[in-house]
């Protein structure tokens, strides 16, 4: 994937230090939530389309005005492609993204009756919708125990053992096995928000990082 994940230290994680990894986690994140903003399943789908390759706060700042004339297929569908691309052109890929809700919008309403599916086979049939994507879905909107995998749970797991792996499947794999039941909701959200703000690529902050003792990262000097 290209990701710094820096160097690693001795084997995996304990089932004991998993525990203590997600309960840390939990007392300083108790309730973790999506940084991306919508009123909607529809629209929460189009702004995990609209966030690939591109920052949650850029999504945020586009979505408000696209939601308050499109919040449902139908309406997107009505919108068009070129009718799309003003609300999301300073968005990374809008052109290819806009080609993607409108065609995921029409395959909405011709399959689903217009509602957003709730199985991982029908999310990714969508055009724009890969496993990742189809997985933050399920997660957030229909509150299933997966583990969705981008570059922030990757380097997290990475860097401190917790489910290693050369790839973003052997990562979710990883961690299927091993997030114990109760931490299993909202593991997701609490690897990524630490990947974002605290294990960060470039500089990570191992000083202030809660998981100290615990992650088995060597920080490079």
């Amino acid at each position: 994937m290209g990701i710094d994940v820096g160097i690693p230290m001795g084997t995996d994680m304990t089932a004991d230090e998993i525990s203590e990894l997600f309960r840390r986690l939990r007392e300083q994140m108790p309730d973790p939530r999506p940084e991306l903003d919508a009123p909607n399943a529809f629209c929460f789908l189009v702004s995990v389309v609209l966030s690939a390759q591109a920052t949650d706060r850029s999504v945020n700042e586009a979505a408000p005005s696209l939601y308050a004339v499109a919040d449902t297929p139908a309406k997107m569908l009505e919108l068009g492609e070129s009718g799309l691309i003003p609300y999301i052109k300073k968005i990374g890929l809008y052109n290819a993204k806009a080609r993607n809700i409108i065609a995921l919008s029409r395959q909405l309403l011709e399959r689903h009756g217009g509602r957003v599916p709730d199985s991982r086979e029908e999310l990714m049939a969508l055009s724009g919708v890969g496993r990742k994507t189809a997985n933050v879905v399920l997660n957030v909107v229909f509150k299933r125990p997966v583990m969705p995998v981008d570059t922030h749970v990757f380097r997290v797991c990475n860097r401190t053992a917790l489910a290693p792996g050369k790839d973003v499947g052997e990562v979710e794999e990883g961690l299927e096995k091993v997030v114990p039941e109760e931490y299993a909701l909202n593991a997701h959200h609490w690897l990524l928000l630490h990947g974002r703000y605290t294990c960060t690529a470039r500089k990570p902050r191992c000083e202030v990082c809660v998981l100290a003792g615990l992650c088995r990262f060597k920080k490079p000097d």
